[in-house]
C-alpha cells in the first residue's frame, strides 16, 4: 500500500478552503490533516489572492513550525512575487484558475519528493530574474550562487583533486599564505572545523 502524503491546508477565505479540502479528501494520494498542524504535515498548501506580506508571513510561520515543503495557490502570480516567495522557502506555485484536483495533487507529490512546480509561462521569466541577480548583484562582487568567489572555487577544486597547499599556490600564482587565508576565511564563514569539511 502506498502511504498517503499528509497535507496541511490554509486559505484566506472559507470558500476556497472548503472547495480545495473537498477535492483533496477525495484523493487517495493525500491525507488532509483536519487540524492544520504544520508539524504533522509533509506539504502545506497555502491559498492566497496574491503573494503579499501576509502570504510571506504565513509561509515563514508554517516553516518555522515544521513543514518545509510549501505550495502557494494564488490568483495573481508574477515573477517578482515568486522571487519573494522563493526567498521565504516556497517550493511550488499554482494559479487558482489553472488548478484542478489532478494538477494540485501532482504539485503536492512533486513537493513531497523535493521537486518544485512553476507555471510554464513564468519559468522563463523566473530564470531571467535569476540570471539578472547573478549578473547585477553577485558577479560584480566576485560571487556565485554557491556563495563562493571564483578564487575560492579554484582553491577548493585543486585541494579536492589532492594537491597540497604549495601546489595550489603555485598553480594559481598565489603565495601559500594567500591560499591558507582563503581556506581559513571559508572555514570560519561556513562554521566548519577544518578544510576536509570545507571540501
Amino acid at each position: 500500500m502506498v502511504s498517503r502524503i499528509p497535507v496541511m491546508l490554509y486559505a484566506t477565505d472559507p470558500v476556497s478552503e472548503i472547495g480545495i479540502a473537498g477535492q483533496l479528501r477525495a484523493r487517495p494520494e493525500v491525507r488532509l490533516l483536519s487540524d492544520g498542524d504544520p508539524e504533522a504535515a509533509e506539504v502545506a498548501v497555502l491559498v492566497f489572492d496574491a503573494i503579499d506580506e501576509e502570504a510571506v508571513r504565513v509561509v515563514r510561520k508554517v516553516q518555522r513550525n515544521g513543514c518545509l515543503r510549501t505550495l502557494l495557490v494564488v490568483n495573481h502570480l508574477d515573477e517578482a512575487g515568486m522571487l519573494v516567495a522563493i526567498e521565504a522557502g516556497v517550493c511550488g506555485f499554482l494559479r487558482r484558475t489553472d488548478t484542478r484536483p489532478e494538477t494540485l495533487v501532482d504539485a503536492i507529490r512533486a513537493a513531497a519528493a523535493g521537486d518544485g512546480t512553476v507555471p510554464p509561462d513564468l519559468l522563463g521569466r523566473l530564470l531571467n530574474q535569476v540570471s539578472l541577480i547573478h549578473q547585477q548583484v553577485l558577479a560584480p562582487r566576485g560571487l556565485s550562487f554557491s556563495g563562493l568567489s571564483e578564487r575560492e572555487v579554484e582553491v577548493l577544486r585543486l585541494l579536492s583533486e589532492g594537491h597540497p597547499t604549495s601546489e595550489v599556490a603555485r598553480r594559481l600564482c598565489y603565495s601559500e599564505r594567500t591560499v591558507k587565508n582563503v581556506l581559513q576565511d571559508m572555514t570560519r564563514r561556513h562554521n566548519l572545523r577544518n578544510r576536509t569539511g570545507l571540501i
